[in-house]
């Protein structure tokens, strides 16, 4: 999809039932945030809007107020220290800088950010973007999309600066141009959507995502021996084999919540090489 449309208002509702929520997991509180598959491999992209149609200047100020808290807090502590040095340490700065190429900017997309009124996992994801876009001037415009965004959540996302788009794309952005794929903590569903519409070389290079350990899929998937479950995430196993991971550091704080387990994936299909999928029969 070369351009997204942005929300212009609560005109219609979109059809949740294609989308399964997953709840927190029960004892600590706000332990994780709602997270969604995709249970049909559906390609038509939906026009989208918040399911609720209410807002107001009080609940805004305030969902605004905490994602301030959250940003500094999020800036002081020693899980974005290390994050930002490692992206600016020169082997990582020039993976990026090749996917840029001669383009001036990168623009991130996120998908699945989940209640950034609810939950502090999010909160702290969607802090991390801006902070990364604001230490770095190559980084461009942030598009937000999770079905759950609520109308007061994207007031609040426009104000920090963020586009939320009106198409439910379901993970099956074209990189057109370079683009930073931002995803902690999705499922292994809507990876393997935006590989799928992606995957030709050109494509592959033109992208960089953020997000759950591709590393860690092939290893369940080795353990689990599924074929329902290697089918789910063909493109993500056949992948690897021209994928440079680099997982993040994270640490024993508030901040383990929103990114443990998270890597960089970079993407270096031969020239000219034909892309094989993994027969899971």
């Amino acid at each position: 999809m070369a351009a997204s449309a942005k929300i212009q208002g609560p005109e219609k509702l979109g059809p949740d039932e294609d989308w399964t929520f997953v709840l927190p997991r029960r004892g600590k509180k706000n332990r994780t945030s709602h997270r969604f598959v995709i249970p049909r491999r559906e390609k038509e992209m939906q026009q989208w809007t918040p399911v609720d149609l209410e807002t107001d200047p009080e609940k805004e100020s305030k969902l605004m107020q905490k994602m301030q808290i959250c940003i500094q807090k999020l800036a002081n502590s020693e899980f974005c220290h290390s994050f930002l040095n490692q992206m600016e340490e020169p082997d990582m700065l020039n993976k990026f800088l090749k996917v840029l190429g001669s383009e001036k900017m990168m623009q991130m997309v996120i998908y699945g950010i989940g209640s950034i009124e609810s939950f502090e996992p999010p909160r702290l994801q969607l802090s991390l973007a801006i902070l990364m876009k604001r230490k770095f001037d190559w980084i461009g415009e942030i598009e937000v999309f999770d079905p759950i965004i609520s109308l007061t959540e994207s007031k609040v996302l426009t104000s920090l600066g963020c586009t939320v788009l009106s198409v439910n794309e379901q993970g099956r952005r074209q990189a057109l141009k370079p683009t930073l794929f931002f995803m902690p903590h999705c499922e292994a569903e809507l990876y393997d959507n935006l590989l799928e519409s992606n995957w030709g070389v050109d494509q592959l290079n033109r992208l960089i995502v953020f997000g759950n350990s591709f590393g860690a899929y092939e290893q369940h998937v080795s353990i689990c021996k599924s074929s329902d479950v290697a089918d789910s995430r063909k493109h993500i196993l056949a992948v690897r084999s021209f994928t440079e991971e680099l997982r993040v550091n994270t640490f024993s704080d508030d901040t383990f919540r929103g990114f443990n387990g998270s890597s960089w994936h970079f993407f270096s299909p031969g020239i000219g090489e034909p892309l094989h999928l993994i027969n899971s029969d």
